[in-house]
């Protein structure tokens, strides 16, 4: 997994856009909900899909996210609203919305370029930052902390589970001998450890597609530090809930799609859309997930490792 890069200007640019407005096919009059709003780039869209009769209602972890979000719908002039949240909580800000059920719902459970780009939000392994690695900076424990912390064992199967890094127990050893010297407090600190603990063999002369040499350098850093997000945030418990009152969010007919950048959270939603499409509450879903086609993946990095799964409610 590499790190996203600003796009030009520092546009965030919607992952699968078109994908997700043929499937999601938001009609006027429709309610939609995007559980991960970051900078509206889908939410825009999707707005002006369902029209002056339709509505938006958005949410996200990240508070400084909502400003800049809340200018771009108030552009598109039709009624949305916005909540400061964890989309694990999208039932109840479907009833606060005075709502039964929503006709569509998206999840895109990636970071955004802004949060990356943010030193002090400390999610980037490509330059200096505090240890902090949380979506919602006022609350839970930062990556710090949970590195000071956390037992080896509990670290090595984090970098296992949710980061695959095959060197797992020798990094979560090294950051456990490190506590002797202090806590990890920086991302350099962090990145430099992982490097000296789990070295790469570089093959200086890659073939076409294959990682470039400071690619393969920062490997297991960009693990390491996938998986550390993934802790600190508990994302994988967060889409587990997602998933379990999903179903009853939507309105029959509705439609769901879910973008993971994890083989763990794509499992998760393919076991979960498998299940209720079993049991008869969705009469349809994705057989496969949906990539990034060639031209997006060479314009958006981050499309690069995105898989999307959707899922229709039964009437």
């Amino acid at each position: 997994m590499s790190e996203h890069r600003s796009t030009p200007a520092g546009e965030h640019r919607p992952v699968l856009l078109r994908e997700i407005l043929e499937f999601l096919d938001p009609r006027p009059g429709e309610v939609v909900v995007d559980c991960t709003l970051g900078y509206a780039g889908h939410a825009r869209e999707l707005l002006q899909k369902v029209g002056p009769t339709g509505r938006l209602i958005g949410i996200d972890l990240d508070a400084a996210n909502l400003p800049a979000a809340r200018e771009k719908l108030s552009a598109v002039s039709h009624p949305y609203s916005v909540h400061h949240g964890n989309f694990a909580g999208v039932a109840r800000v479907i009833g606060e919305e005075s709502l039964e059920g929503v006709d569509v719902l998206l999840a895109d459970l990636g970071m955004s370029s802004m949060q990356v780009d943010d030193l002090s939000r400390g999610f980037s392994y490509m330059r200096d930052g505090p240890l902090d690695m949380r979506m919602d900076p006022t609350r839970g424990r930062t990556a710090s902390e949970l590195l000071f912390t956390s037992p080896e064992e509990e670290l090595a199967e984090a970098f296992r589970d949710f980061g695959d890094e095959p060197m797992a127990d020798v990094i979560a050893a090294a950051i456990v001998k490190s506590r002797s010297k202090g806590r990890l407090v920086s991302t350099w600190q962090l990145s430099n450890l992982i490097q000296q603990a789990a070295p790469v063999k570089i093959n200086p002369h890659p073939l076409p597609g294959d990682p470039k040499p400071w690619q393969q350098k920062i490997r297991p850093v960009a693990r390491v530090f996938q998986a550390m997000r993934i802790l600190v945030n508990r994302e994988l418990a967060n889409l587990k809930e997602l998933l379990r009152v999903l179903p009853s969010c939507l309105n029959p007919g509705g439609r769901v799609a879910i973008i993971s950048f994890h083989s763990g959270e794509d499992r998760l939603v393919k076991a979960a859309f498998k299940e209720s499409h079993r049991t008869g509450v969705f009469e349809q879903i994705s057989d496969d997930p949906v990539r990034a086609n060639y031209t997006e993946k060479n314009d958006n990095r981050r499309s690069r490792s995105a898989k999307l799964r959707w899922a229709k409610r039964s009437s």
